[in-house]
């Protein structure tokens, strides 16, 4: 595939790194000469140095042919513009755009083909924002993603000592459940992967990732670590589009604070919330915290822009008491630094974005894509079309199915039912198949499997 990035900042380049490992012909275009080089001395790819929204440029980059735009420059207006352009001067088919400004996304009229052609917009903050939310409706997870539109999530815990199933083998998880099931999709033991099976026996520490219908969720999470309760006063530091869209989300339901320390915005986002006290401050102020009672938090969420800010207010919100701390982190790097350390979860934009941009650039019908372990495995739904003549999986058992070394199917989702994967589960035309893949460059093996054949009528 052809695909031209307009931009080389963070998520350009984490975008790039993913699919120049793909077999995709890759050419980013940034206003920043010394970026790109950089990027070339490290990837297999092509860079033009120029404005991003420029026709000459565009062209330069190769918009004649391309098969997909991704706008991910620092510039909203960049983005669209763009967009624009791609569609107009060259009929780019696909073109996607991140779009950070609430002011523009309340206003979803604008992006149609009819007004700015943009076939997908992102918003990192909004990715986020929801991210973290399901964080903090499910206690002790360490990610919760969804699939299904909801009806299948994919949680990743951490299993402890005193767990009911630490210490046993993984094929007596449905039978503590009593007629709920699940499906161990992976487990992570000291950092290496280890493929799992039914005698396969859970270790306390082991970072286990398993799939299950979202009502199930609860009940499989109280096997593999003890129970939590509920979250409820909640503290999240800056009060920019993440922050202040995390208290309007949970107001309502949550004891919420946020500590801003620009005087002006401070203000200006009190007034735009209705139940959220806004306290204006330093958030790495261990007096403020002190009086803030953070001993007495369940979540401290850093959601500044600056990454050494936010690493630095978790882990003295954590060092004075706070129960759960979560970090906004950009930098790759801080993100494995901090992991599992005096920080419990940090959260990259850029994983969770890129989940969302590989969906529309996977081969097959593939629905979702989330990015794991920082971009080492990947999680992905496709739907099943065709008949046993055209299929390489329709009609087949699961076990039948030549699925590369390291993945698995997890669980089906037919219509409104959800069914866990067994090796003698069949799959049918218009299932959505949801797999776990240990080394993401295998995906292409997988792509293959969901593409239909020539002999589909």
């Amino acid at each position: 595939m052809k695909i031209i990035i307009l931009g080389a900042g963070q998520v350009g380049t984490s975008v790039a790194q993913n699919l120049a490992s793909e077999a995709n012909d890759i050419t980013v275009v940034d206003h920043n000469g010394q970026l790109l080089r950089e990027m070339q001395d490290r990837l297999d790819i092509r860079t033009v140095e120029g404005q991003a929204s420029h026709p000459d440029i565009l062209r330069q980059a190769g918009a004649d042919d391309a098969d997909m735009v991704i706008a991910v420059t620092n510039s909203d207006e960049t983005n669209m513009v763009a967009c624009q352009a791609s569609w107009t001067l060259f009929h780019t088919p696909t073109k996607i755009a991140r779009v950070r400004a609430p002011e523009y996304l309340r206003h979803p009229a604008l992006f149609s083909q009819g007004a700015l052609p943009i076939d997908v917009l992102i918003s990192p903050e909004q990715l986020v924002t929801d991210y973290i939310l399901r964080l903090i409706e499910h206690p002790g997870a360490l990610q919760v993603l969804d699939f299904a539109g909801g009806r299948v999530r994919l949680v990743a815990v951490r299993a402890y000592y005193g767990g009911p199933l630490v210490g046993h083998e993984l094929r007596d998880l449905n039978e503590h459940l009593k007629g709920k099931e699940a499906r161990v999709a992976a487990i992570y033991r000291k950092g290496r992967a280890i493929e799992p099976h039914g005698n396969t026996v859970l270790e306390a520490d082991d970072e286990v990732f398993f799939l299950a219908a979202t009502q199930n969720i609860p009940a499989v999470m109280k096997e593999l670590r003890r129970a939590e309760k509920p979250f409820r006063r909640l503290i999240f530091a800056g009060g920019g589009n993440i922050g202040r869209r995390l208290a309007a989300a949970m107001e309502e339901s949550y004891r919420v604070k946020i500590i801003e320390q620009n005087a002006d915005h401070a203000r200006r986002v009190a007034e735009q919330l209705r139940h959220t006290i806004v306290l204006q401050g330093d958030a790495a102020d261990e007096d403020l915290l002190r009086e803030e009672n953070i001993e007495d938090t369940d979540v401290f969420c850093a959601a500044t822009n600056d990454d050494e800010a936010n690493i630095l207010s978790a882990m003295l919100a954590k060092r004075l008491g706070a129960r759960k701390v979560m970090a906004l982190i950009n930098r790759a790097a801080y993100v494995d630094l901090v992991q599992s350390g005096a920080v419990d979860i940090a959260i990259s934009p850029q994983h969770a974005t890129i989940g969302s941009l590989l969906t529309h650039v996977r081969r097959g019908d593939v629905v979702m894509v989330h990015s794991l372990r920082r971009g080492a495995a990947e999680a992905i739904e496709a739907i099943a079309h065709g008949d046993p003549n055209s299929s390489k999986v329709v009609g087949r058992m699961v076990e039948e199915i030549k699925l590369p070394e390291g993945a698995s199917i997890g669980a089906i989702v037919r219509g409104d039912t959800v069914i866990m994967a067994h090796h003698d589960t069949i799959i049918e035309s218009e299932d959505h198949v949801i797999l776990f893949l240990m080394d993401k460059r295998r995906i292409g093996e997988v792509e293959r499997l969901f593409q239909v054949g020539v002999t589909f009528i």
